[in-house]
């Protein structure tokens, strides 16, 4: 029996998060990201929603042996959702690939959620090193829910699997914060008590 993949849309492009085998980059068809809001964090969560005509890039990689076990706690308050005929890749054996993403009905208004800046950090990184500046811009401008604060919590980092990034890497996410800055709110320097 052959493995199956999953996509991952945001931290799980960064390989340096995970060590799941065999990634390769991929495009999600008739989706985009959005940042939303659920009952279990303080903070916001990227997800994919279905918009028919979009797309997004992104990364599949093998579940051994379908081991979902420790990438379902990983992704907990997402839904694990069959992707395999939206999916765009290279691989020969045409495996089942799955998505994860946030139910509409868990989906809450963002009120006072904040977006971390360590973990669109880490997002920024994996799309950097997968897909390069040109990769890097697209994640930004297929990705909704902008007007959501962000908090900077890079000296002191509170997503779990922060990572450290270049100069450069640091400037394209600020650099791209500042493009769209009609759209961002006031980045916080607060600090912020979420269980993540």
């Amino acid at each position: 029996m052959k493995d199956p993949y999953f996509f991952g849309y945001g931290s799980l492009v960064n390989t340096k998060s995970h060590d799941y085998p065999d990634p390769r980059p991929a495009t999600l068809n008739g989706w985009r990201r959005a940042w939303v809001a659920t009952p279990r964090f303080g903070v916001v969560l990227l997800t994919g929603v279905r918009a028919p005509g979009h797309s997004i890039q992104g990364l599949i990689a093998a579940v051994p042996g379908a081991d979902w076990a420790a990438l379902d706690a990983r992704e907990s308050g997402y839904a694990r959702v069959a992707a395999s005929h939206a999916v765009d890749h290279d691989h020969p054996l045409q495996p089942d690939i799955a998505v994860y993403s946030v139910a509409p009905e868990h989906q809450l208004e963002r009120d006072s959620h904040m977006i971390l800046l360590s973990y669109l950090d880490v997002v920024v990184q994996g799309f950097h090193e997968v897909f390069g500046e040109t990769g890097v811009k697209a994640f930004f401008d297929t990705t909704d829910g902008w007007d959501t604060p962000i908090v900077n919590d890079r000296s002191d980092p509170i997503y779990p699997r922060h990572q450290v990034l270049t100069h450069a890497q640091t400037a394209l996410v600020d650099n791209h914060l500042d493009r769209l800055s009609a759209q961002v709110k006031q980045r916080h320097e607060a600090p912020l008590p979420p269980e993540f």
